[in-house]
């Protein structure tokens, strides 16, 4: 999969915790879920059981939980938040 660029979409509730957060936070974030166009699957990310293609990234104490897509060439980020957070509802 490497070397296709894919598209980062954000589903409405990953968006809204990743827009709340400090400014601090989201330059720090922001390169993570950027990297995850060129690379889906990076050093460190983690698959999840349940939902197909589910992965995991950790910026700091925070935790990126995203979909792959690879047909439809998407990344689509689920939730971003705290560790004692993020895993409900999966």
């Amino acid at each position: 999969m490497a070397g296709k660029i894919l598209e980062v979409r954000f589903a409405p509730r990953a968006e809204r915790a990743f827009l709340s957060t400090a400014a601090k936070d989201c330059r720090r974030q922001a390169p993570h879920i950027d990297t995850l166009a060129h690379e889906p699957r990076p050093r460190g990310a983690k698959k999840l059981a349940g939902e197909e293609g589910l992965y995991r990234i950790r910026v700091g104490d925070i935790r990126v939980l995203y979909v792959v897509r690879d047909r439809e060439l998407i990344v689509l980020v689920l939730e971003i938040g705290p560790r004692k957070d993020v895993y409900r509802g999966f």
